[in-house]
């Protein structure tokens, strides 16, 4: 449900209850760390967000603020996506995290070679990234919809280890253009279209004539790939993920 205001709050001199008091005091949190928002200051989140994104890809926070801010038509929709599938469902009502607390990486990294588990754990370790870097949402108004967009954060680096493409920006791009077809979130479609200008001549012919033509096909001919139980596909090899879901084999 959304933050709604509060009616035990003190009225305003006038008996009716000050509008501007209801604003700013009147909204209770939906979830920890909820920071309720008007449209005019998600609009100005947005903008400054993006601004800073593209000025610095790498600025987490600024991505993680600009995909809260604007994806008020495509986190829907993506829960209902969720909610019509048997396993995304249960992702719903379950409400799993990906950790280094849930996670048990002496298991993980103990796993055959071309699992789904042991080549996630690889990717952490190539990278040098930890699934606890990604933020918890703030600006979203609906409590719901907040765990879909944590989840997506979360299992963006199995994006990563499904796809094959590293954490430089080239491999970033890539795993932003078959977000983008595949969620349709704003923020990768703004990633997608920007992350490019960074990168050398060379770079972007790869891009252009083979990474960016596969990532479109496999993200248009995969299922949602929120509907993966991932927590419970750690034995099962990669490719076979690849062939269940509908993502063509990494050119």
């Amino acid at each position: 449900g959304r933050a709604r205001p509060s009616h035990s709050e003190p009225r305003g001199r006038d008996g009716r209850g000050g509008e501007e008091e209801e604003e700013m005091e009147g909204w209770h949190q939906l979830y920890p760390g909820h920071i309720p928002t008007s449209p005019l200051q998600k609009a100005l989140l947005a903008a400054g967000s993006a601004v800073m994104a593209l000025y610095d890809p790498y600025r987490h926070d600024m991505v993680a603020v600009l995909g809260e801010t604007t994806g008020c038509l495509a986190l829907p929709n993506l829960r209902d996506k969720m909610k019509n599938h048997p396993e995304g469902y249960r992702i719903l009502q379950e409400r799993p995290r990906i950790r280094l607390s849930t996670l048990d990486m002496a298991r993980l990294q103990g796993l055959p070679d071309g699992s789904l588990g042991r080549e996630y754990v690889r990717f952490l370790e190539d990278n040098k990234v930890s699934p606890d870097t990604r933020m918890p949402p703030k600006f979203v108004d609906d409590e719901e919809l907040a765990y879909v967009i944590q989840r997506y954060r979360e299992v963006h680096d199995l994006m990563h280890t499904l796809l094959g493409m590293p954490t430089n920006m080239l491999g970033e791009v890539v795993v932003k253009w078959f977000e983008a077809i595949q969620l349709g979130l704003p923020m990768c479609v703004l990633g997608a279209a920007f992350g490019p200008i960074r990168l050398s001549t060379r770079k972007l012919q790869v891009l252009a004539t083979e990474l960016v033509p596969w990532a479109i096909r496999s993200g248009l001919n995969a299922s949602c790939v929120l509907n993966v139980y991932y927590e419970q596909r750690w034995e099962q090899p990669v490719e076979s993920l690849r062939e269940e879901l509908g993502i063509f084999p990494p050119p």
